[in-house]
């Protein structure tokens, strides 16, 4: 019996996890540290942003573990999926499992240094993690379930800084949801083609024809809802100049989506990383200087 190398292991794991595309840890980072800075008025306690940082690897890695779990049979009929260690049989789902409890139980050791009411939400965001890679089954809008569980570090970032769960905290939960709803069916538009032939559902299936006027539509909202965080938040120009220039990012996403090319859906999908980016940059300057006061 041959023994593989320990690095060849942590190799496919690492794979597993997706650390070599680390666009889904940006995304849910962007969301996660905008509610750090509103609700700490751009002075977050150092040691809640660390753990929030970490959570936000752990929870996204251990989210696509658990994903790849569910979808193993599904994926190995998606021209980009088909390579994944789960759907090519190098790693066994015994192994995927023990991963994806290994990483929860990290990241849950982090929220246990935090007060009773983030330890509490924190069970809602291990379920939001767990049961989204099933809704594309039974909906056609797991994109909304994907935001509640990528945004659910919002409310739990309010928690640990305030400890409360404010108007603010939902109203960017839902922006978070729409942002979801927004980059995964510019995601999903790039397998429409797969997921209709083995029966998966996605918003990018459901649009159909009307997939980028609706995308238009979200992306609108998304930005008028952060206009209103914003002037409730009693914000000021840095972030408006930074949800400006968001909103050129938006246009930008519906430029590369006009031909619904695969390719270029997948460029849309990435380019939410800097929109996400400049958001996060016009609140930090915008509290620089009452921190620095």
């Amino acid at each position: 019996m041959t023994i593989e190398p320990v690095e060849n292991r942590l190799r496919e794991y690492a794979l597993l996890m997706r650390l070599h595309r680390p666009i889904g840890i940006y995304l849910l980072l962007w969301a996660t540290l905008w509610a750090l800075w509103l609700a700490g008025h751009g002075q977050p306690p150092k040691g809640v942003v660390l753990v929030f940082v970490l959570g936000v690897a752990l929870m996204r890695s251990a989210g696509c573990v658990i994903n790849d779990i569910a979808d193993r049979n599904f994926d190995q009929h998606v021209a980009r999926t088909r390579d994944r260690p789960l759907a090519a049989g190098r790693v066994r789902p015994g192994e995927a499992v023990g991963l994806a409890v290994i990483l929860c139980l990290l990241a849950f050791a982090l929220v246990l240094t935090q007060n009773t009411l983030t330890i509490q939400l924190s069970f809602i965001g291990l379920a939001l993690t767990v049961s989204y890679p099933l809704m594309k089954r039974f909906h056609h809008f797991p994109q909304l379930h994907l935001g509640a569980a990528f945004g659910w570090g919002i409310p739990m970032a309010f928690a640990a800084v305030t400890n409360t769960l404010p108007l603010l905290a939902w109203l960017l939960l839902l922006a978070n949801v729409l942002w979801s709803a927004i980059y995964d069916t510019e995601y999903a538009m790039v397998d429409r083609e797969d997921d209709l032939k083995i029966g998966l559902k996605s918003t990018a299936i459901r649009f159909g024809e009307r997939d980028k006027q609706i995308i238009g539509y979200l992306q609108l909202a998304l930005l008028l809802l952060l206009v209103v965080i914003g002037l409730l938040s009693g914000c000021g120009g840095f972030y408006y100049l930074g949800l400006f220039i968001a909103a050129w990012l938006a246009l930008y996403q519906q430029y590369l989506i006009r031909d619904r090319k695969p390719e270029e859906c997948f460029k849309a999908f990435l380019n939410n990383h800097p929109f996400g980016l400049v958001i996060f940059c016009g609140l930090l300057l915008d509290f620089l200087p009452k921190s620095v006061a």
